[in-house]
């Protein structure tokens, strides 16, 4: 239709010897509606293109003419022929009636350079619904409304999502505190050979002889050393809890377990006691004395390993140092995790939306 207007409008302006025509078109795109139905109404307008053009005023509610409303009014649209030299301007309505009739639509006035121009008449014939009024039974009041049932098959989907995003969540977090706490994110565990209570505590001391302990002048480090071997290596060989008693309860309870040669143990306990809370000062023959003692007492009450008796070997967890690099793919990681559980709760609220909109 707009070719048409367009032809016609060079065809107008060729008669006119060269003198600026303007061509005013209106088509409606239904002739007949049902009450309550809508339909578009298209007003085009031809002009040269330095003419100046003002259309119909009218806006949504007013009425083209009584029993015809105006629902909306679109934005014209603007289109140039012949090289720019002249414009083609449309413009929709959308109209209503709720009243069966046969409607007159009075023309549409345009107003170029200052000049008024009309469009065409149209009609619009609005049809009533047919109504059966011979069987009322078949009318029924307006119904209740009903809810929709609810169906898994709709909802099965946000529910496994939800599961997975709860799983990456809790993964994220685990991932996130192991790298903040800066440990592995899985724990290497070595198993040990079996070091036996005695053995352990003679190893210790060795280091002790080694390093010369007992020359130095700090005896309250050496004799707190030698006793948290000593404590240690009872609580291993007796199983009761050592560490936390006083030196006086390990004697005692050394006699219920008919321990002997509990004497030079005795004097090696309280001899610490002294040295650590009355500042007692010792002499280094008196600090290597109670070295010996202590051996003596591990050397009498060891037990050896039943060869026949397969050992346990002991769990070590082994801490790794992470690389640079390491921290840094770490680091991006938990960046693109964190970007896919936003994505995913995003997806899921969007689901959600969808589904109760």
């Amino acid at each position: 239709m707009c070719r048409v207007a367009a032809l016609w409008a060079m065809i107008g302006f060729a008669c006119g010897g060269g003198q600026a025509q303007v061509t005013v078109d209106a088509r409606i795109d239904s002739l007949e509606l049902f009450v309550g139905e809508q339909t578009h109404i298209t007003l085009e307008v031809s002009a040269d293109a330095k003419s100046k053009l003002v259309l119909p005023q009218f806006k949504a509610g007013d009425m083209l003419t009584p029993g015809v409303e105006i629902v909306d009014v679109a934005k014209a649209d603007t289109q140039h022929l012949n090289e720019n030299a002249r414009v083609l301007v449309s413009q929709r309505y959308n109209v209503t009636s709720f009243d069966s009739a046969l409607y007159y639509l009075p023309p549409f006035v345009v107003k170029v350079d200052g000049k008024e121009y009309q469009s065409k008449n149209l009609a619009l014939r609005v049809l009533s619904i047919p109504v059966d009024t011979v069987h009322t039974d078949q009318f029924y009041g307006p119904k209740e409304i009903m809810k929709v049932p609810f169906s898994w098959a709709d909802w099965s989907p946000i529910f496994w999502l939800s599961v997975v995003l709860l799983l990456w969540t809790l993964l994220l977090a685990y991932f996130y505190v192991r790298y903040r706490d800066n440990k592995p994110i899985i724990k290497i565990i070595k198993l040990a050979p079996k070091v036996l209570p005695h053995t352990k505590a003679m190893q210790e001391i060795d280091q002790m002889k080694a390093e010369k302990a007992w020359a130095k002048e700090d005896s309250k480090e050496y004799y707190t050393r030698l006793t948290s071997i000593l404590r240690t290596y009872i609580e291993k060989r007796y199983g009761f809890n050592a560490m936390e008693m006083t030196s006086a309860e390990i004697i005692d309870h050394l006699l219920t377990e008919n321990t002997e040669s509990l004497d030079e143990l005795r004097s090696l306990f309280q001899t610490a006691d002294l040295v650590k809370f009355a500042k007692y000062s010792t002499l280094i023959n008196e600090n290597d004395a109670n070295l010996v003692n202590a051996i003596e007492f591990i050397n009498q009450t060891k037990v050896e390993a039943d060869p026949k008796v397969q050992a346990v070997p002991d769990e070590v967890v082994v801490e790794q140092k992470r690389s640079r690099r390491t921290l840094l793919g770490m680091r991006v990681g938990l960046a693109g995790a964190t970007l896919a559980g936003v994505a995913l709760l995003v997806w899921l609220c969007w689901m959600i939306f969808e589904l109760i909109a």
